[in-house]
């Protein structure tokens, strides 16, 4: 769910953003109280879009955190197949340096 609400937040952000990018546009061509108003629906965009870009990391961090913990614990309850796991890796990505 945390990745569906993160994505979902990414995406609203993005809309608001392109809209932002709309009004800027509309602002360069107006003059005198539409152009305030356009000035502040732009604030409002803009602050609207760095807050919910904020919750997405937010999400984004929590979720890192709970990958590195798991991992820890796996490495801390398994060291034997995480050294295989790691010297298997090793292998492959030698293999692939070495074909270029």
């Amino acid at each position: 769910m945390a990745e569906n609400t993160s994505s979902n937040l990414l995406d609203e952000s993005q809309d608001i953003l392109h809209k932002t990018e709309r009004l800027i546009m509309d602002a360069a061509a107006a003059t005198g109280k539409e152009a305030e108003a356009l000035q502040a629906r732009i604030i409002a965009g803009l602050r609207e879009a760095k807050q919910r870009l904020t919750t997405a990391e937010e999400i984004a961090l929590d979720k890192a955190k709970a990958a590195a913990a798991a991992t820890d614990e796996y490495v801390h309850e398994n060291p034997w197949k995480a050294i295989g796991i790691g010297a298997a890796v090793g292998v492959v990505v030698g293999m692939l340096i070495a074909r270029r």
